[in-house]
């Protein structure tokens, strides 16, 4: 299957979208997720156009894992977090819902994650409120 440059991640990376912006490298995107399962629930993507973890050249492979690492590390601070799940799903089968590689960083326990993904679209103030709080423990 080819890769759709339409997807919404696809048009945050050229800035046709905007998102709520924690980290940026030359690699990578992170930013919050609109519809979290946690408070803090963050997304990082590769920069690379890739649908699934399998498209990824090792370089973006690479930097995904280093900045997820970084964002988990700070949303882990911001949010007092005493546990953090990172996830990546790779295919719909697998519960994918945008087909471009990203990794979740949620500050939960998988047994805490009740809430299924796409459940609500947050208060865009809230978001912007945990935004800021999440960049500022970077």
């Amino acid at each position: 299957m080819a890769y759709d440059a339409q997807n919404i991640f696809a048009k945050i990376l050229r800035g046709e979208i905007p998102c709520l912006k924690l980290y940026e490298d030359e690699h990578t995107l992170a930013f919050m997720d609109i519809m979290p399962q946690a408070d803090g629930h963050a997304l990082v993507i590769p920069k690379e156009a890739a649908e699934t973890l399998f498209d990824l050249s090792d370089q973006a492979a690479a930097a995904c894992v280093q900045t997820a690492r970084k964002v988990a590390q700070a949303v882990k601070k911001a949010m007092d977090a005493p546990g953090i799940v990172v996830l990546q799903l790779n295919g719909v089968a697998a519960g994918q819902t945008v087909a471009h590689c990203h990794f979740h960083v949620i500050p939960s326990s998988l047994a805490a994650l009740t809430k299924g993904h796409g459940a609500h679209m947050e208060k865009p103030e809230k978001l912007a409120e945990l935004a800021e709080k999440i960049r500022a423990a970077f």
